[in-house]
């Protein structure tokens, strides 16, 4: 790899998919959640590897990821969780893609559309039972009979999301609980109208570990899957027995010595007490790197040594102090997420000191990082 790039661990998202797997109840599945680029590890990799593994869903945010995802050659059920617009209707029937009725109006889009060009578009009903993002609510239940009725309309599924389910909080599990039994009055009430619902999906990562008495057709993992949490805060029910996918590697690109008194980077807000050597590295904040971690908060692994940063992240470059580091030289890795030797650093800890969670942090991950594919651990 030349400057800046990202490896995949196959072994640790088959264990971690398998490891969830166990975890469902008979008869729930697990819908593979890619939005984002797979959450930055790299949908073209990923979503292929997780069919193989005999993931037959997957859900991606918008249509552009979506119609990518057709065209890494995913032959599964994909659907848009999010809104499409009206000009965008054709491409959903072309790649045979599964649109969210995000919303009364929007439903009736999608079906004007069916009407006009004699082509049923497949729908997936969002609910909202309390997030109050999209969805219809749960007391329309004859207007959503009327979807799921319409001719104009191929409504094969329904789910609503549960906002608040990774703590253990009494206030929040109550609000859970009330979410999970408004979407299940709501499936009992339609399945009495003998209405066939297709699949049915409430519950996402952290929600089908705390909440499995809730669980229906498919379980929709997202960034569990890549062996990690949102927040080290986060309640989980059980052990996942995670194991990290992703490691985050650039390239040493130069190597200094400079002396007390003298600085480094932008501001001059890193200033030598000492003899110190100083590397820089080929990554930055435009690679995903947060600014914000400048100052000493963002760790590296270099020769199986850990080591600090040093003054402000730049946008491309950023520099680390290896003073004690022996025999470093260009064209050296550093290590940003994953292990070497004995050392390891996690998503989390980076997360955590960006004042973020692990899904905007891996979300931006910039689009130049090369790889992004399988790497055989040996």
């Amino acid at each position: 790899m030349n400057r800046a790039w990202i490896e995949l661990d196959p072994e640790a998202l088959e264990h971690n998919v398998r490891r969830y797997q166990s975890l469902l109840p008979a008869g729930c599945r697990i819908m593979g959640v890619v939005k984002a680029d797979a959450y930055g590890h790299g949908a073209e990799a990923v979503a292929p590897f997780l069919e193989g593994l005999g993931v037959d869903h997957f859900a991606a945010a918008t249509l552009d990821e979506a119609v990518r995802l057709r065209e890494y050659g995913v032959k599964s059920e994909i659907l848009i969780l999010g809104y499409s617009a009206p000009s965008s209707f054709p491409a959903l029937a072309e790649y045979d893609l599964t649109q969210t009725a995000t919303c009364r109006e929007h439903a009736a889009q999608l079906a004007r559309y069916g009407r006009e060009h004699g082509v049923r578009l497949k729908t997936h009903i969002a609910v909202d039972t309390g997030m109050h993002r999209i969805g219809f609510q749960p007391e329309d239940v004859e207007e959503i009979r009327r979807c799921y009725g319409s001719g104009d309309l191929r409504v094969t599924g329904i789910y609503s999301h549960l906002c608040v389910a990774d703590t253990t909080e009494e206030e929040h599990v109550e609000f859970s609980v009330g979410q999970a039994e408004r979407f299940r009055r709501l499936v009992d009430a339609l399945r009495e109208q003998g209405v066939d619902l297709g699949t049915v999906h409430l519950l996402s990562s952290y929600a089908a570990v705390n909440y499995p008495e809730y669980a229906y057709d498919y379980a929709r993992l997202g960034i569990l899957m890549f062996g990690v949490k949102s927040d080290p805060g986060d309640y989980l029910r059980e052990d996942l027995q995670p194991r990290p996918v992703m490691t985050l590697k650039a390239r040493i690109t130069s190597v200094r010595e400079i002396g007390p008194g003298e600085s480094v980077s932008y501001g001059r807000i890193f200033r030598a007490e000492r003899p110190t050597k100083i590397a820089s590295a080929a990554i930055g904040y435009a690679d995903g790197i947060p600014r914000c971690l400048s100052g000493g908060k963002l760790r590296a692994i270099v020769h199986g040594r850990y080591v600090r940063g040093a003054g402000r992240i730049c946008m491309d470059q950023l520099m680390l102090d290896v003073t004690g580091v022996e025999n470093v030289q260009i064209g050296d890795e550093a290590v940003f997420i994953g292990r070497e030797g004995e050392c390891a650093i996690h998503a989390e800890e980076l997360a955590v000191n960006s004042g973020s969670i692990t899904n905007e942090l891996f979300s931006r991950l910039g689009a130049r990082l090369e790889g992004r594919r399988f790497v055989e651990r040996t």
